[in-house]
């Protein structure tokens, strides 16, 4: 039976910990067995505890132990060092509470020493990660070995770790490669007015307001539909030199000269029309006989009101706008782009549009226009898509999320895991081979799933590290190695 323990604690430490339950670590170092546990399960931002039983090699919980555990995140850059040791009380029959705060989300190194009275000091380390299940720990000093990361004078940020360590704080690697990628963008807009279609009702005389037919902002129109009715002094007096027109033509049929008295009806319809009245109304008021006071202004384009600046009876001058007129099918989508984004995206480009207030809905366009300029103070470009909206289910001012589809391309690409940022660097191991390492800047470019752009700083085929990168940055002393270079 106790060759049958030994073997299964052996097989714990191959694997790097874990007990019979998953969120469990079971690690023995310098002949102490200790057992690990999150509480709560899954760590979080904030309070966090630790629970610790520790037990001999007969299997006996060890109290009274000098037990030190620390729960720390390295200086990354402008980021300064957080976290530190944790609080520990002891409970008795070998079990041990730490308690500790996690100030934020991502990685943290987990150092653990445990010395027994009269005993050999154990230890132990590995990482947790916050929003995941559980930890990872790893015995150490159950042999003398070289430290766990030397520098090999190769180069100044070089250094070797043991093979057996890399597998055991689970360390992988990929190949730089290059792929077809087809990066989709995601923007925010709005659904605005197609100003294309703008249609603005003013006048060219001067007159007064009668009637209103159309009083409200919001009201749908059509074309040639009465807005409201005028007088002007201007449009009766060119009415009565309009119909003094037709009774002279009519007289020129009977008494000779008929042309030039068609020139003068022409000419006298011409300047009513060209102050906006309709030909409908013109042969009217030539069928009537008698000028009107009150004309009829009528809407020029079909949409909805979204502006009026006229009322009963008030007076209007030339020029002056008293309508608004915009059309609702088609839309416009005016979305955003950050700049670095901007070389991706072209006039034509397919886009899907989303409607948060109409889901399960997809509208499809096209790129129409991207703006030359960037927003100086939110650093982004402007693009406008146009959609067909045909049941009028898109409203202006609706919020919108753009799915951009940009062509592919090939590019040297590696996995995100393997890049690390530090301040405004970045950077990943080389994988160099026999357990030699090396931190390596790069330039990143776009992010497609999974995996990232290099645009400098690596070559196809080489190997990298993909995982457990922030451990491996904790072993090389990143910090000290930069400063050499």
């Amino acid at each position: 039976m106790k060759l049958q323990r030994v073997g299964w604690l052996l097989l714990l430490v191959a694997c790097g910990g874990g007990g019979g339950d998953e969120e469990a670590a079971v690690v023995r170092s310098r002949g102490l067995e200790i057992r690990t546990e999150l509480d709560p399960g899954t760590s979080r931002v904030g309070e966090n505890r630790l629970e610790i039983e520790l037990r001999d090699a007969e299997g006996r919980p060890v109290e009274g132990a000098d037990l030190d555990v620390k729960v720390h995140m390295h200086a990354m850059g402008a980021m300064p060092a957080m976290g530190g040791p944790a609080h520990v009380s002891e409970l008795g029959d070998g079990r041990y509470s730490a308690h500790f705060e996690l100030d934020m989300g991502g990685s943290w190194q987990v150092e653990l020493r445990a010395q027994p009275k009269g005993g050999p000091m154990a230890e132990a380390e590995g990482s947790l990660t916050v929003g995941t299940k559980g930890l990872r720990l790893t015995g150490m000093g159950d042999s003398p070995a070289a430290p766990a990361a030397e520098p090999t004078g190769e180069h100044p940020g070089e250094f070797r770790v043991a093979p057996e360590r890399l597998q055991r704080i689970g360390v992988r690697t990929a190949l730089v490669a290059k792929r077809m990628m087809q990066p989709e963008l995601r923007a925010t807009g709005r659904v605005t007015w197609d100003e294309t279609a703008l249609q603005d009702v003013s006048l060219k005389v001067r007159g007064w307001i009668g009637a209103l037919h159309v009083a409200a902002v919001g009201a749908e129109v059509q074309r040639g539909q009465m807005l409201f009715t005028l007088y002007s002094p201007e449009l009766y007096s060119a009415q009565r030199e309009y119909l003094l027109a037709i009774e002279a033509q009519a007289r020129a049929r009977t008494t000779g000269a008929p042309e030039r008295a068609d020139y003068l009806v022409t000419a006298a319809r011409n300047r009513l029309r060209l102050w906006d009245l309709a030909p409908a109304d013109l042969d009217a008021i030539a069928r009537g006989g008698a000028p009107l006071e009150q004309l009829p202004i009528r809407s020029p384009a079909a949409g909805y009101v979204v502006e009026k600046n006229v009322v009963a009876g008030g007076a209007i001058e030339p020029g002056q706008r008293l309508y608004r007129i915009a059309a609702l099918d088609p839309v416009w989508i005016e979305a955003q782009v950050y700049e670095e984004q901007i070389a991706l995206v072209s006039p034509g480009m397919r886009a899907a549009i989303e409607v948060p207030s109409l889901p399960g809905r997809r509208f499809e366009g096209n790129v129409a226009w991207v703006s030359p300029s960037v927003s100086e103070s939110t650093r982004t470009a402007q693009l406008r898509i146009e959609i067909a909206n045909a049941d009028l289910a898109l409203r202006p001012d609706m919020f919108a999320t753009v799915h951009l589809e940009a062509l592919q391309s090939e590019r040297l690409v590696v996995p995100l895991s393997a890049v690390l940022h530090a301040g405004e660097r970045s950077f990943v191991f080389l994988d160099l081979g026999e357990g030699r390492l090396r931190p390596q800047p790069v330039e990143v470019g776009m992010r497609v799933g999974e995996e990232v752009e290099v645009l400098s700083g690596l070559e196809e085929g080489q190997s990298v590290v993909s995982s457990a990168t922030f451990l491996v940055a904790s072993e090389s002393r990143l910090r000290a190695a930069l400063d050499q270079w």
